[in-house]
């Protein structure tokens, strides 16, 4: 057995400074480009000639900064979070927490951009909370027959 106790229970792996310093340094260039592209009107630059709407300059913007946003995030959680240097399984975890994420992302967006559709039974009918709360009088709430 060796001396090193590298791979003995509980044994804690110690990291250079440098190290941090070099991901501090990456993190603080990144904040800066943040700050610098929410500066930027990309309605303003016309690449080639063409002009861009508002719309697509601030999607420009906003997916410059997300990009920025994903990179800063996946530094913290490699380096300050040890995820680089950890198993398979821990790598794993880490991955999949981030797929939920974006999974209930998505799912959010498709259940916010869907139009309200009402639904003929909603409608009101006699007893209806609703109704006793506003004071509607009963011929007014009276249930209506579906055509």
């Amino acid at each position: 057995m060796s001396s090193h106790g590298s791979h003995l229970p509980g044994h804690i792996h110690v990291f250079p400074i440098w190290m941090y310093v070099k991901v501090f340094i990456a993190l603080f260039v990144l904040m800066i480009l943040t700050v610098a592209a929410s500066y930027v009107d990309f309605t303003h630059i016309h690449p080639l000639g063409m002009t861009i709407s508002p719309l697509v300059g601030s999607l420009i913007n906003n997916v410059i900064a997300m990009t920025i946003a994903v990179l800063k995030a996946t530094l913290v959680v490699l380096f300050f979070m040890h995820v680089k240097f950890s198993t398979r399984l821990t790598k794993i975890f880490a991955v999949s927490g981030f797929v939920w994420m974006s999974l209930m992302f998505l799912i959010l967006l498709d259940y916010g951009t869907r139009a309200w559709e009402p639904v003929p039974s909603w409608e009101k009918f006699e007893g209806s909370a609703l109704s006793r709360q506003k004071g509607e009088k009963a011929e007014e709430t009276s249930v209506r027959p579906r055509q």
